[in-house]
């Protein structure tokens, strides 16, 4: 019965979002009725929408909810794999390649969270739709603005752009299309690469690592949401620097699937990040973000645009990237945690020295408390 009502109300759904023109921007801001501004006329309706999507995913505007079905790294976390669910190699084929960013993870949700990666997804989905089916929105749509909408709530994170108009027409993405932290550099690489972006590009990516957690890579209660850098609540670097730090510890009850040793005690390190870290591919990528969180910033708003119209032609979507808040901007400098010395940070960039990274005073070895969903 509940999947019969899932498949009648993606159907009512697409009745209301049809791929809309390429956009016709003048440069005249226009008043909305709730008394905002935009410079396209189509776009005022996501106004009101950002008032539901923060008061009902984010807590009125926070990063992290105490809520494993809301936050914006919940929400991160699925628009990434739907977007990534794009295969050009599996088309080749004859084979169906995915949609891309069209929200089939929230469509054909009966059968994408059958798909390990997206296990615990399920109750973020459903708010999802909530929404989106409420507004007669498309799910890509409402999958790619409320990331962009979660993602300004952490400070120092970008503004992410935001392309509405996405027809909410979609089919199950394949499985085995979503890079896990049990995987190869090569293996990673290859898949980003069929998706349309390059080694740095898929750097830029994990830089959504410097606010994410794990919850079933370890399943012992004390490790849960262990974050994978000791500040998960700020869109900063420190995922950069702590992965390049010799490790020492495993998460309570580790190793767990894909865990190699971290740090610090409470931090979680994937075994795919400690090696695309140390890989000469992407070392002097990800040694280059390090100590300049103004610079992965922009590289991930770069990567994330084009993550978020996979499978679609920017000029059938119309810009409503200023319907999405301005981010806290965020100055703290980068550092190395308490308990740890510049010996302890590892180089793998023959290209161009380690940057110099201020160190906490302390001999105590700092421990991670674990992040909000």
């Amino acid at each position: 019965m509940k999947f019969s009502v899932f498949v009648a109300l993606s159907s009512v759904a697409g009745a209301f979002a049809s791929p809309a023109p390429a956009p016709q921007i003048t440069g005249v801001t226009v008043t909305c009725s709730t008394g905002d501004r935009t410079q396209n006329h189509q776009c005022c309706r996501w106004f009101s929408i950002r008032k539901e999507v923060q008061a009902e995913l984010f807590n009125n505007g926070k990063c992290g909810v105490a809520n494993s079905a809301k936050g914006a790294r919940r929400v991160l976390q699925t628009f990434f794999h739907d977007a990534i669910g794009w295969s050009p190699a599996l088309t080749a084929t004859g084979q169906f390649g995915g949609g891309g960013a069209d929200g089939s993870i929230i469509a054909h949700s009966q059968i994408e969270t059958t798909f390990v990666p997206n296990r615990a997804l399920g109750p973020t989905i459903e708010a999802l739709r909530a929404i989106a089916i409420r507004n007669s929105v498309s799910f890509g749509d409402i999958l790619n603005f409320a990331n962009a909408v979660g993602l300004s709530n952490c400070p120092g994170a970008p503004r992410l752009e935001f392309l509405a108009g996405k027809a909410n027409i979609s089919h199950p993405s394949p499985p085995g299309l979503i890079p896990g932290p049990g995987n190869t550099v090569d293996t990673i690489l290859n898949r980003m690469g069929d998706a349309g972006f390059s080694a740095a590009e898929t750097v830029d990516l994990l830089t959504a690592h410097t606010m994410a957690s794990q919850e079933a890579l370890n399943l012992n209660p004390a490790a849960a949401r262990a974050p994978f850098d000791s500040t998960p609540a700020v869109f900063d670097s420190q995922f950069f620097i702590e992965t390049l730090l010799k490790g020492t510890v495993f998460t309570t009850g580790g190793p767990g699937f894909g865990e190699v040793l971290s740090p610090l005690p409470g931090e979680f390190r994937m075994q795919s990040d400690f090696a695309i870290a140390r890989d000469p591919r992407t070392a002097c990528r990800w040694q280059s973000m390090m100590a300049d969180s103004t610079l992965m910033a922009s590289r991930f708003r770069a990567a994330a645009a084009k993550l978020s119209v996979l499978g679609f032609d920017r000029r059938t979507l119309f810009d409503c990237s200023d319907t999405i808040p301005i981010p806290l901007t965020r100055v703290d400098k980068p550092f190395i945690p308490a308990g740890l010395t510049r010996k302890d940070l590892e180089g793998f960039c023959t290209a161009n020295p380690l940057p110099t990274i201020a160190v906490v005073g302390g001999t105590t070895l700092q421990t991670v408390a674990p992040a909000l969903p």
